[in-house]
């Protein structure tokens, strides 16, 4: 990214570079002109990582990002490598006293797909191999991520997901531990682990339960069904729908109306997740549950879970 060397100051801050860039962030939607205000204190690797976009507009202090996934949209190590990077890079250079932040965006570049949820090549290679070892370290990674989002990394922000497409297993975890979630009315939400004799086993139980009730966790977790964003909505799950391709609008709205009321907000969600008493060390346990049962698949769900893989791949591909 070209950066223009300044020594402007603006509130006070002495900037020491700064980089702008122009790009569509949504269909429908005009230009978003970012600003990527590249201070001191926010490391450059931020802007630069593989399967990430990431985008910091100045004027409502809010950090755009986007996964970009180089093949299935679905959480691989890459992408996780990524993310674990993504989150020490925000913590390093934002907050009080850095750069200030009170909104994290994510969504995805991925036509039609939030994402896929968990890698189901790499579950079928470590299943055949017998690497319990290997299922657990990824769970936990994916733990260790969504629970350091859930806690805003610390930082007095609120997290958004944006959701313009399908949002399944990992995919639909990942989105529980967002403070608020924006889709589009014809986004999708399901957790088909179930149909290959799994259970979604990095958040759904923990959030699900503390959201909704076990009872209806429960349903949502054995269903097998997919359900659409006013289902979600009125679920309470997602907090603002809109209508196709006006997704990054109604994001960017949310910002504006939130901005004046952005500290009894913070406030607030912190409140509710004190309330949850959720520990990363739950999350793990469940994890490691999910790793025992994983090892337990026969032959026939293993073929499930390839032709599953494999249709994703294929709605990739004609994407």
């Amino acid at each position: 990214m070209d950066r223009i060397e300044s020594g402007l100051e603006r509130g006070g801050g002495e900037l020491d570079s700064i980089s702008t860039s122009a790009m569509p962030l949504g269909e429908g939607d005009d230009h978003l002109v970012v600003e990527n205000s590249i201070y001191s204190g926010i490391p450059d690797e931020l802007f630069s990582l593989q399967e990430l976009d990431v985008l910091y507009q100045e004027e409502t202090q809010t950090l755009w990002s986007y996964m970009r996934p180089s093949g299935r949209p679905s959480f691989t190590r890459a992408l996780l490598g990524d993310f674990e990077n993504w989150q020490k890079l925000i913590a390093k250079g934002f907050g009080p006293g850095k750069v200030p932040l009170k909104f994290l965006v994510l969504g995805s570049r991925a036509p039609g797909v939030f994402c896929f949820g968990g890698d189901l090549s790499l579950f079928q290679q470590l299943i055949r191999n017998r690497d319990r070892a290997g299922l657990e370290h990824y769970g936990h990674r994916c733990c260790e991520i969504l629970f350091n989002n859930m806690n805003t990394l610390d930082i007095p922000m609120l997290t958004v997901g944006l959701v313009e497409g399908a949002a399944l297993g990992g995919g639909f975890e990942a989105l529980l531990s967002f403070d608020y979630i924006v889709a589009e009315r014809d986004a999708t939400f399901g957790l088909p682990e179930i149909m290959f004799g799994l259970f979604p086993g990095m958040g759904a139980h923990a959030f699900l339960s503390r959201k909704l009730g076990s009872a209806m966790a429960d349903r949502l977790i054995v269903s097998n069904e997919t359900y659409t964003a006013e289902q979600m909505y009125d679920l309470g799950l997602v907090h603002h729908l809109a209508e196709k391709g006006e997704g990054l609008s109604a994001c960017k709205e949310f910002i504006k109306k939130s901005e004046r009321r952005h500290a009894g907000m913070v406030n607030a969600r912190k409140a509710m997740k004190i309330a949850w008493k959720l520990e990363l060390a739950e999350l793990n346990r469940i994890t490691d549950l999910w790793a025992d049962a994983a090892l337990q698949l026969s032959e026939r769900d293993l073929k499930v879970m390839n032709r599953l893989a494999s249709a994703q791949q294929r709605l990739a591909d004609a994407a």
